[in-house]
């Protein structure tokens, strides 16, 4: 198991780049590079917390960082992602008929996804792209992915501001239960594929005469 990054060597990183170091983390981390953004988040607020930084611009910088993330992963799914997905379907039935299932999706449950993955390690930054190639309408996107950045934001940050010197234990609190969250939504995906790989194949029994 790889180590936690302690909050305190992220705290000296972010008291030497400040609100910008914080931008930078959260705004890469949501596209998908392999940033701690919680971390940085709670250590933010724990910076906050001791006076170095400001809470209000810790609520604002972090925000700012997840939703634009977002928003560029959504434009790079809408134009390049969309593309792919439409020239694969036009040459291949089985695609054709993933990315029919994946535009009705969006269309229909779009929302709930993009607020839910806010809220899962490993899963938030598929959700913009996944969106944009779907077709999702922007400003439904927009403001489910505010929504989401701002309770999240504010709940990592304001977490880090209350625990004072307890910030790793929290770290390690949050760390486990995103796991656990994770593992819950892929036995989750697994159950519901498996009952629709057994009713596809139970045979169709033609009615008695």
């Amino acid at each position: 198991m790889h180590e936690i990054i302690k909050p305190e060597h992220i705290a000296e990183v972010l008291a030497t780049w400040g609100y910008l170091g914080i931008f930078i983390c959260v705004f890469v981390g949501n596209l998908g590079v392999p940033v701690p953004e919680e971390t940085v988040m709670l250590a933010a607020g724990f910076l906050a917390g001791r006076s170095i930084l400001d809470l209000r611009m810790v609520y604002l910088v972090t925000i700012a960082s997840a939703v634009s993330g977002d928003t560029c992963g959504f434009i790079l799914g809408r134009t390049g992602g969309q593309r792919l997905l439409a020239r694969l379907a036009a040459n291949f039935s089985f695609a054709r008929q993933r990315y029919d299932r994946l535009q009705i999706f969006f269309q229909t449950h779009g929302a709930k996804a993009v607020f839910m993955a806010r809220f899962i390690a490993g899963v938030r930054f598929m959700a913009g792209p996944m969106a944009g190639a779907a077709g999702m309408p922007f400003l439904r996107f927009l403001g489910w992915n505010v929504l989401g950045a701002v309770i999240w934001c504010t709940l990592i940050s304001t977490v880090g501001y209350l625990v004072g010197d307890e910030l790793y234990h929290a770290l390690r609190v949050a760390h486990l239960a995103s796991l656990w969250v994770a593992v819950a939504v892929i036995l989750f995906a697994a159950a519901f594929v498996f009952m629709w790989w057994r009713d596809r194949r139970e045979p169709i029994v033609p009615p008695e005469p």
